[in-house]
Formats: structure tokens, C-alpha cells, sequence
């Protein structure tokens, strides 16, 4: 029976390539000379920080950029409110969500069968596998969630036949 997966998947090269974009413009930029403001890329964020609200702002437009120019979807990356210490030092973190959670996931397979389509969907380790009879079945389920926005970024991988 043919199927394929609805994933939610951000790529991690592409995200450090962003980064490595962002330090050498902020190494180059005129307002952070003589300033400490770095972007720190860990496990799944990126941690951005700066001396004041203001350059943290900026800091966060350079590399929101980044990501944007590198194909990165931005509904992927969930901002944190800015943390600003009482001296004046400021620190934000971007969360990068990878894989369909758990609502996500509910709204997606919620809306697919809403749809009328004659699929089986199943939530499986933070993604989605649907299987039907025929591949043109599928097509059109694929077409659909193309279609709908869900506020993450969603890709489809691993059809089969």
C-alpha cells in the first residue's frame, strides 16, 4: 500500500551556515565594534547576546536574515521574549523546532481527515505517515496540506509504493 511521511524538519546545515553568515557580519558591522554580542548555536537554539536591548535587536534582524536568505523556514524558529539584565546586558533565545508535536500533529491529521480524503494517517515519533490505496490518493492529500497553512513548515519524505 503506498504512503508517505509529513515531516517538520529544519536543516541543521544550512542553520550553521546561516550563523557562520551572521558572525562574519557582525564582525564587520560598525555599530557592534568594540562590542560584545555573540550568537551561539547549542543543541536546538540559538542563543543571541548583546550589551543592550537596542544592539540585541539588531543582532536578531542579522540573523534572522541569515536564516531567511539560506532557505531556513522562519515559522520553524520560535522566539523567546528578550531577557535584559539590570545592567544592561541583554540575552534572547530562538528556539528551533524540529519534528511534528503533539498538536501539531492532532490539527495536520484532524484536517486531512476533515478533507473527505480515503487515507489511513498515523502519528508516529514526531511525524505523520499516511498510507491509501492508490498514489493518486496521496497526491491529493499532499496538494492539500500544501495548500493549508499550520504555522510550522512542513515537508514530505520517504514515499513509497
Amino acid at each position: 500500500m503506498p504512503s508517505f511521511d509529513i515531516v517538520s524538519e529544519v536543516d541543521k546545515q544550512e542553520i550553521d551556515n546561516a550563523l557562520n553568515q551572521a558572525r562574519k557580519e557582525l564582525a564587520s558591522r560598525f555599530d557592534f565594534k568594540g562590542t560584545t554580542a555573540e550568537i551561539l548555536y547549542e543543541k536546538d537554539k540559538i542563543v543571541l547576546t548583546a550589551e543592550d536591548a537596542a544592539r540585541l535587536r539588531g543582532l536578531r534582524e542579522i540573523v534572522i536574515g541569515k536564516l531567511a536568505k539560506r532557505g531556513v523556514d522562519l515559522r520553524n524558529i520560535g522566539q523567546q521574549e528578550p531577557a535584559i539584565s539590570s545592567i544592561g546586558h541583554a540575552r534572547q533565545e530562538l528556539k528551533i523546532q524540529q519534528g511534528l508535536e503533539g498538536e501539531k500533529a492532532k490539527e495536520i491529521i484532524q484536517a486531512i481527515k476533515a478533507g473527505g480524503f480515503k487515507v489511513q494517517n498515523q502519528h508516529q515519533d514526531r511525524q505523520i505517515r499516511v498510507s491509501g490505496k492508490k498514489r493518486d490518493e496521496l497526491q491529493e492529500v499532499i496538494a492539500f496540506v500544501r495548500s493549508k497553512d499550520f504555522g510550522v513548515a512542513t515537508s514530505f519524505t520517504n514515499f513509497r509504493d
